[in-house]
């Protein structure tokens, strides 16, 4: 059970972009530059991601070693948010400060600032893409745009991708890549705007007695 709890937290760890190279030894890659209409593309994503308070889905996401994992997504604007996986004691969740990454059974986990990870872009009042982050990849063909952004603050060399349904106008999913091009894919679905969620999703409790046992 100790070593599922341990691979659980650092699949997590993962695909919320703390497992990175130290800073030392993971390169930033180079921005590219946008054309005017690549920019207005990346303006629809931003624009969407400014677009609600609110917002309920599924969620199917898929580790760097190829383990499905799945569940409910709570966003509420600004800053808090909780990945409630189905038939699994890890959560995730955000209080709007801090994100706690935690196995529910035993109460072990850990807390991270939430304006430390790539997560604070999705859940922030507020976000300006193109100011705050760097794009090193862009792409867009069969109504699919993707765009790779390296937030401006992190020092460690990850970077995530955005892929936003052009028709839709919708994110479609997320792929985090950290410091040793480790990947772990999110991928979107039954996405429902609005609505007021209980208080309680958000708080993110661990027992510290339980942590250092």
């Amino acid at each position: 059970m100790l070593k599922y709890l341990q691979v659980a937290l650092l699949t997590a760890l993962v695909a919320l972009g703390f497992m990175a190279a130290p800073a030392s030894a993971a390169a930033k890659i180079p921005p590219i530059a946008l054309n005017a209409e690549q920019q207005q593309s990346v303006r629809r994503i931003n624009d969407f991601i400014n677009s609600f308070q609110s917002m309920k889905c599924t969620f199917n996401q898929v580790s760097a070693k190829g383990t499905l994992t799945s569940g409910t997504l709570y966003i509420s604007k600004p800053g808090k948010l909780r990945f409630d996986y189905a038939n699994n004691p890890l959560l995730i969740v955000s209080d709007g400060r801090w994100l706690t990454i935690k196995d529910r059974a035993h109460e072990r986990g850990d807390q991270f600032p939430l304006s430390s990870t790539p997560l604070r872009l999705v859940v922030a009042p507020q976000v300006d893409l193109l100011a705050e982050t760097d794009v090193i990849a862009f792409d867009s063909h069969d109504g699919l745009t993707s765009v790779s952004l390296q937030d401006k603050k992190d020092s460690l060399g990850g970077y995530i991708t955005l892929i936003f349904d052009e028709q839709l106008k919708q994110l479609q999913q997320w792929v985090v890549v950290d410091g040793k091009d480790r990947r772990t894919t999110v991928q979107l679905s039954n996405i429902e705007f609005g609505g007021k969620f209980d208080p309680k999703l958000f708080i993110g409790e661990i027992n510290r007695e339980a942590k250092k046992n």
